[in-house]
């Protein structure tokens, strides 16, 4: 559910903007009410509740999470090669990427170097090119877990584009605030420092893009988050907007703890049987 903070937040950046730059009020009125259309002809409805929760906590979480579910990150890559059948536990997370004649592939990079006996792009390549260079079990012969599957990108244009195909499935967007400005340990992206700060400047647009405008736009039912990121007041706000909280990736005991038991979300880990090192 959509609040009246959202609404009343976005149209007023949009009016303040546009007036900043066009010092005229009729043009701030005329791109608020643009925007507005346009959210009201083009944004996609979430899906029904029950049909996230039967999604996002399949049989009520795993046993003994309370609840809670845990999510093996490409397949659980620690525990077993990741994107593979061997690695597929009671929750799975898998990466998807585009071959150049659209066909969605499980990979997790953007190059098929490291994970098949191939090099380049995929974005590069026809589905049939892929084939030929594939390495390990794709799951060509299994079935889609249409039922039980989620969709989750880091670019709001895949996930609009899945809305689009199918509107009745389950999608969720990728964030990690300061992606573009740092790396996941925090160090500066940028040798230079009008680059940094130029960057760090988008990164706010577009974490208040995420939070405010293309949640909204997609109509996903999941927010996936760099667990640093995460807390009771963040998860308190995604859940009055009808929208679960995923913290990722969740990799030692004592944080899988403090998950499951004071904040009772759901994560994604590399490991569903030990610890392992940090993924950012």
């Amino acid at each position: 559910m959509l609040q009246l903070g959202d609404e009343v937040a976005l149209y007023t950046v949009v009016f303040v903007l546009v007036l900043l730059g066009t010092r005229s009020p009729v043009w701030s009125c005329l791109l608020a009410v643009s925007v507005y259309l346009f959210l009201a002809m083009f944004r996609f409805h979430q899906v029904p509740e029950s049909r996230a929760r039967q999604v996002l906590s399949p049989g009520g979480g795993v046993a003994g999470l309370g609840g809670v579910s845990a999510v093996a990150h490409r397949g659980g890559g620690h525990d077993a090669p990741e994107n593979t059948i061997a690695a597929i536990r009671e929750g799975v997370e898998l990466d998807l990427e585009f071959t150049s004649d659209g066909v969605p592939i499980l990979m997790h990079d953007e190059t098929v170097d490291r994970t098949t006996n191939g090099s380049g792009p995929l974005s590069q390549m026809s589905f049939s090119d892929l084939q030929r260079r594939l390495s390990g079990d794709l799951y060509r012969k299994h079935p889609v877990l249409y039922n039980t599957s989620i969709v989750c990108s880091f670019q709001p244009k895949v996930i609009y584009r899945m809305r689009q195909t199918d509107p009745e499935v389950v999608t969720a967007l990728t964030h990690r605030p300061w992606s573009l400005s740092r790396y996941g340990d925090g160090a500066p992206r940028f040798a230079s420092h009008w680059k940094q700060q130029w960057m760090t400047l988008v990164d706010v647009l577009l974490d208040w893009a995420h939070h405010h405008f293309l949640w909204k736009l997609c109509g996903v039912s999941a927010f996936l988050v760099q667990k640093n990121f995460v807390s009771p007041d963040y998860v308190q706000y995604w859940a009055q907007r009808g929208v679960q909280v995923v913290a990722w990736t969740v990799n030692t005991a004592v944080e899988k703890q403090y998950y499951q038991e004071l904040l009772q979300v759901n994560y994604i880990t590399d490991s569903l049987v030990e610890d392992c090192d940090p993924h950012y």
